[in-house]
């Protein structure tokens, strides 16, 4: 059961990941084949849910062309057992046939002009390879970038709804140390480098300098976890819950969304923490001059179990089976299936 319920998490991660069709409007009385005009309006809450939903009506009607037609060529897809990219993301939907699925907590927040992301929950009931999988709900975000006039999914990441464990109660040693806290290092300035940027915050929260975390956050800034979606002030308050002073980060990837706003993904891995690794992913934009952490997500790290090889397949071929161990960004997999099948 645990297998089946890491693939559903992982199938809700891949499926949602897209963002809306070209948005196309055409006068009354026009040609339909004459030329489209292209929109340069900014995403609305309303629009970004019904182009979500649209999406997730093409999914279900397995139509794999339209779904790639609606992606960037620079889009990633952070899931929790790998980064993946557009056509990996695409060869990972296939075995999937998708049944009922509801949706609830919708979000938008305006990145800029031309640029915005969503989150909701969605629940998921299909198959994979024939076998049933049970509902699972994930928290989805997908961020949208308006490409020539063209709306375009350039990111997306879930992580499966859970109910975190507690953080450990503080001792007595800890208790004494924050009494008679370290020296606050000074502050870094932001700038567009989003990895600089994201080392800054990890400085920060590492010398337990909350104020000086805060100063990065947006205003609108929210955060969106396995245990729930929190604004600036709760993210504020969630991260004094925790002890981050090893935290170590890695593998970092950036998307550049525009002139204003850019995408880093990265693993972070906190000794003690259950789970201890987890991929994050920040939305950085520049307000007037300011760069500031919009939008933030982190998905813990299920690695998918391997398929179990044949008898006749050789160590090496069986080898081939198992899911990504890195979180870089995965090209198409040679066999996609082998890294979605259902545990047996």
């Amino acid at each position: 059961m645990k297998k089946i319920l890491i693939l559903v998490s992982l199938l809700a991660l891949a499926v949602a990941c897209v963002a809306p069709t070209t948005n196309r409007e055409t006068a009354p009385g026009a040609n339909a084949n004459s030329s489209p005009v292209r929109s340069s309006a900014p995403l609305t809450e309303t629009e970004a849910i019904a182009k979500e939903k649209q999406i997730w009506d093409t999914i279900q009607k397995r139509d794999y062309d339209a779904f790639g037609s609606m992606l960037a060529d620079d889009f990633i897809d952070v899931a929790s057992d790998a980064v993946y990219d557009k056509a990996g993301s695409i060869s990972s939907m296939k075995g999937f046939e998708p049944g009922e699925i509801t949706f609830a907590d919708w979000k938008f927040v305006p990145i800029d002009k031309d640029a915005g992301v969503v989150t909701y929950t969605v629940n998921i009931k299909g198959k994979y390879n024939g076998e049933e999988l049970p509902p699972t709900p994930v928290r989805a975000s997908s961020a949208f970038v308006n490409r020539d006039g063209k709306w375009l999914g350039i990111y997306h990441q879930g992580s499966q709804v859970m109910k975190m464990p507690p953080p450990p109660p503080a001792t007595a040693s800890k208790t004494k140390a924050a009494a008679s806290p370290l020296p606050t290092p000074a502050l870094a300035e932001t700038t567009s480098d989003p990895i600089a940027n994201e080392k800054a915050v990890w400085a920060a929260l590492k010398a337990k300098n909350y104020d000086g975390f805060a100063s990065y956050l947006a205003p609108e800034a929210i955060e969106v976890e396995s245990s729930g979606v929190y604004d600036k002030a709760g993210s504020v308050k969630n991260v004094q819950l925790f002890d981050l002073s090893k935290a170590d980060s890695s593998e970092f990837k950036t998307i550049k969304i525009d002139d204003d706003a850019s995408i880093v993904t990265y693993t972070v891995k906190i000794p003690g923490a259950k789970p201890e690794t987890e991929r994050h992913s920040t939305i950085w934009v520049n307000r007037n001059g300011k760069w500031s952490a919009l939008f933030h997500q982190g998905t813990p790290v299920m690695p998918m179990p391997a398929a179990k090889p044949s008898p006749s397949a050789s160590p090496s071929k069986a080898a081939t089976t198992s899911s990504p161990a890195k979180p870089e960004v995965t090209k198409s997999p040679a066999k996609p299936a082998a890294t979605r099948s259902p545990a047996e």
